[in-house]
C-alpha cells in the first residue's frame, strides 16, 4: 500500500509539472516585433510593439543597431546635410540589424520611449567630424 501511494503522488507531481509548463507556454509573450520604420529629417523612427534589447556599434564609419526582435527586411535612403545615407534592416541569427552607411563616416545616437502602447525609437545620425 505505501508503494502505491508513492506512485500516485509521484504521478500527481508529474501531471502538475506538465500542466504548469503548458500554461507557462500559453501565457509567455512572443518575440518583440518591429512594426514601422519611417525616415525623419536627421535619421529614422522605428516603432516596436514593446521594448527590445538594443546594442549599438560604430563600425568603420557606419552605424549599426542590433535589436532582439523580429520583423521584415527593409531598406531605404535618406538625406542628412545633403549627404545620401543608405539604411537597411535585415534579420540575423542574433536579431534584427539596422545598418546605416554613407560616403563619409557617421556618428549615431538613439533614444527610446514608450508611446501609443508600443516602443518608439528615434535614431539620429550626423557626419562625423574629421580631426
Amino acid at each position: 500500500m505505501p508503494r502505491l501511494r508513492r506512485r500516485f503522488f509521484g504521478s500527481l507531481v508529474l501531471i502538475g509539472l506538465l500542466i504548469g509548463l503548458m500554461i507557462g507556454r500559453l501565457t509567455a509573450p512572443g518575440p518583440v516585433q518591429l512594426e514601422v520604420v519611417e525616415s525623419q529629417p536627421q535619421g529614422l523612427s522605428l516603432q516596436f510593439d514593446r521594448e527590445p534589447e538594443i546594442y549599438d556599434e560604430h563600425l568603420e564609419g557606419a552605424f549599426a543597431l542590433l535589436f532582439q526582435a523580429e520583423g521584415e527586411p527593409q531598406a531605404g535612403q535618406l538625406q542628412i546635410d545633403g549627404m545620401p545615407v543608405a539604411w537597411r534592416v535585415q534579420q540575423t541569427e542574433k536579431g534584427l540589424l539596422l545598418h546605416l552607411v554613407a560616403a563619409r563616416p557617421l556618428q549615431g545616437q538613439w533614444r527610446g520611449e514608450r508611446r501609443d502602447g508600443g516602443w518608439h525609437l528615434a535614431v539620429k545620425v550626423v557626419a562625423a567630424k574629421r580631426p
